[in-house]
């Protein structure tokens, strides 16, 4: 993760390292280097004080923010956003954006209650996704969906009790259009409100016992469904 942040001008601000990181990470002080940021070798202590793990790594970064606002996200018209409402979990939030960003998804939106992306567990699972997707967060979930459709996206939301079933949504060529994929909490999934707002409810078919998809795998099933329908050819 501190090599994908490095990469990305301007957001990184310094670095700090075990004395064993500093010489095996050769790469990592030539990128910060480049881009004009301080690398600070520190004992193990100091090290373990600034994370919030049992085990830290032993190179961390420190970060400026990176959420922006949601026309800046959807100024590049994406063909794919994510919008995830009252999303709690952080290992949910983080592996839905490391999943938005591994099918091509042009931004996730957290909206509502939603888990602040900073969250240290949510950064993590992102695995370095976080510095490679739009991230907008702290946005009430109707006005997204009211901004979405009056941008011309449809809106799909993903829940097991949906009318229309992933693979008749796949054959119909419907996901070939400018979509917004909308997932809810863990717990209680998404309200009749927020399905009532969208272009359709989705489920994805549950072929063995299972009773039904954690959301964030749920996430990537419907994400590859829109990359396959968008990919040329």
């Amino acid at each position: 993760m501190v090599r994908e942040a490095l990469r990305r001008t301007g957001t990184v601000t310094e670095v700090f390292a075990t004395g064993d990181a500093t010489v095996g990470y050769r790469d990592l002080r030539e990128l910060a280097a480049e881009s004009g940021v301080v690398w600070y070798t520190v004992d193990d202590e100091t090290i373990a004080s600034l994370s919030q793990t049992v085990t830290p790594q032993v190179v961390i970064a420190v970060c400026r923010f990176l959420d922006v606002a949601l026309d800046q996200v959807l100024a590049p018209a994406p063909s794919v956003v994510v919008v995830g409402a009252d999303v709690r979990d952080p290992g949910n939030a983080g592996t839905m954006i490391r999943s938005a960003d591994a099918a091509g998804a042009g931004g996730v939106i957290l909206a509502g209650s939603s888990v602040d992306p900073y969250n240290a567990k949510c950064v993590r699972a992102s695995a370095g996704s976080l510095f490679h997707v739009p991230i907008c967060h702290g946005v009430e979930v109707v006005a997204v969906l009211t901004r979405l459709a009056e941008r011309g996206y449809q809106t799909l939301a993903a829940d097991a009790r949906g009318d229309v079933d992933l693979d008749q949504l796949i054959d119909s060529g419907r996901l070939a259009r400018p979509t917004a994929w909308l997932f809810g909490n863990e717990a209680w999934g998404l309200p009749d409100s927020l399905q009532s707002l969208s272009d359709a409810v989705v489920r994805v078919p549950i072929y063995g016992r299972a009773e039904s998809l954690n959301v964030a795998t749920a996430a990537a099933v419907c994400l590859y469904a829109s990359a396959r329908a968008l990919r040329p050819g």
